[in-house]
Formats: C-alpha cells, structure tokens, sequence
C-alpha cells in the first residue's frame, strides 16, 4: 500500500488536472461567467426558497457581497429578484431562463470534457477509478455532514 503523503499527492494532482478539465469547460461558456457567479446560480439553482441572507451563508460572505454579485448577475440577465410570496419582506433570488440554459450548456461541456478523458484510459481503470471515487465519497461524507457544508459546484 502505498505510504498516505504519496496518495495525498496523486489525489491532489488529479485534482488539479480534473480542475483544469473543468475550467476548460467554463471558458468555452459564451457568455463565460465568473467562477464566483457560476456559484451563485448553481446555489440557486439547487435550491428555489435562495434569498439573500441564505446565499450570503452558503457563499460565506458577508450580505452586501452577495448583494453585489446578484447585481452583476441581474444586469445580465441571468438572475431575477422577487418577492417573496409568503413574505414580502424577503427577496427570492430566481434563475432567468438564459441562466437554466446556462447552466445545462455547462453541464453538458462538462461531461464531454470529462467523457474525453475517461475514453483515453482503459477499461479496467475506468472501473477503478469509478470504485475509487465511491469510497472516497462514502468516506467523506460523514465529515462533510458534520461540517454542514453545503455541495454547490
């Protein structure tokens, strides 16, 4: 078995090169979206009830920094502010229909960037490595339950 620095370097290196994949993938976006804006529509997009103070929360930022990116996204079109309708008090923050769309263009970029690279490797390895990343997230599940973090990109 492998001595755990050398694992830890081999994970951290393919990291950086799945990392590169897709960011390859978010640069060929037109428009291409920052990263810290394509964080704000995948938040909102994984959860409809996303108002200001719960976006500033997941982006562990403070309100008027979220405030600031929902502005740059509003005046391209690709967020919306509302009223809540059960409290108008609150503002929900909606993808417009250019922002769904994307978001599934970039998904499916995505996967193609990444569907390269795993046809180069050979069978055997894809199931590995398929095997390998499944126990990798069952085991990091649990700290990243008790850590609460929340999965947005």
């Amino acid at each position: 078995m492998e001595r755990a620095t050398e694992l830890a370097d081999a994970v951290e290196a393919s990291v950086e090169a799945l990392t590169a994949v897709l960011e390859r993938a978010r640069l060929a976006l037109n428009p291409t979206v920052p990263p810290a804006q394509l964080r704000v529509l995948t938040i909102v997009a994984g959860n409809r009830h996303t108002n200001m103070s719960r976006l500033a929360e997941a982006l562990d930022v403070v309100p008027s920094s979220a405030s600031r990116l929902c502005d740059r996204l509003e005046a391209t079109g690709l967020l919306r502010r509302v009223a809540d309708p059960r409290d108008r008090r609150e503002v929900r923050l909606l993808l417009t229909p250019a922002a769904r769309r994307l978001l599934t263009d970039l998904q499916e970029r995505r996967r193609a960037a990444l569907g390269e690279v795993l046809d180069r490797m050979p069978a055997a390895a894809r199931q590995d490595l398929l095997r390998s990343l499944q126990a990798f997230e069952a085991a990091a599940a649990p700290q990243a339950e008790s850590d609460g973090n929340l999965r947005t990109a």
